[in-house]
C-alpha cells in the first residue's frame, strides 16, 4: 500500500533525531503502453528506519518540477528503488476507476443519512462496477480457457447483441449500457430495492 501526501505535510520526530535523504537513483519507468522513460527516486529517512518508508520520485532531481515530482509513503518492503515507481504509476488508473464509480454509477448519489444504509448503497455500486469490469476484454481474455466447453456438455446461449440498442463499441460506458439492457427485464418499475436485492436488507 502506498499513499501520496502533500509537500506541506510533516513527520513528528523525537528530540535528537534528524532527517536525511539518500542519493538519487535512476530507474526506468514503464508505462501501460510498454514505453519507458527515465525517472529518479530517493528515500527520505525521518529519524530511524521504520516499517513505513518515505520516498521522492521525480523526472529531474536538479529542478524538482512540481507537476512531475511526488512524495510517497508506503509500507511495501523490498528493493523499492526498482519497483515503487511503476507501482505508484498505477495510482492514475485507480483514480480513474473510482471516478467512474462516482460519476457514472452514482457513488455519491445516495439519499440516506444512516451510515449503514450508505454502506449498503456503496456495496451495490461496487457490485455493479465489478460486474462491468469482469466483462471487459482484458478480463474476458483471461477466462477464455475456462469457457471452453467439455465434450458432451450442454449449454444454452443467448445472443444479447441482437438487441437494437446494443452498443458494439469497446469502453467502460459501452459495457455499462449493454449490461443495463441485460438486467433491465428483471426489474419492475417501482420495485423496492430490498425485494430486488434481498441481501441489501
Amino acid at each position: 500500500m502506498w499513499y501520496h501526501f502533500r509537500c506541506n505535510h510533516g513527520v513528528w520526530l523525537p528530540a535528537g533525531q534528524s532527517v536525511r535523504a539518500n542519493k538519487w537513483c535512476k530507474f526506468s519507468r514503464t508505462f501501460s503502453n510498454q514505453k519507458s522513460e527515465n525517472r529518479y527516486i530517493r528515500e527520505i529517512i525521518y529519524g530511524k528506519k521504520r516499517a513505513i518508508t518515505y520516498w521522492e520520485i521525480t523526472t529531474d532531481p536538479e529542478t524538482m518540477p512540481e507537476n512531475s515530482t511526488s512524495f510517497v509513503m508506503t509500507n511495501i518492503q523490498g528493493n523499492l528503488k526498482k519497483t515503487l515507481g511503476d507501482l505508484y504509476g498505477l495510482r492514475t488508473w485507480v483514480e480513474y476507476g473510482f471516478r467512474q464509480c462516482k460519476q457514472e454509477l452514482g457513488w455519491t448519489d445516495y439519499r440516506f443519512t444512516n451510515f449503514q444504509h450508505i454502506e449498503r448503497w456503496w456495496e451495490i455500486i461496487f457490485c455493479v462496477y465489478t460486474m462491468i469490469s469482469l466483462n471487459s476484454p482484458a478480463l474476458l481474455a483471461l477466462n477464455q480457457s475456462r469457457q471452453i466447453e467439455t465434450e458432451g456438455q450442454k449449454t444454452s446461449h443467448i445472443d444479447f447483441s441482437n438487441h437494437q440498442q446494443w452498443n458494439h463499441e469497446c469502453g467502460w460506458k459501452n459495457f455499462l449500457n449493454n449490461l443495463r439492457l441485460i438486467v433491465q427485464p428483471l426489474f419492475q418499475v417501482g420495485e423496492p430495492i430490498g425485494k430486488i436485492m434481498p441481501w441489501c436488507n
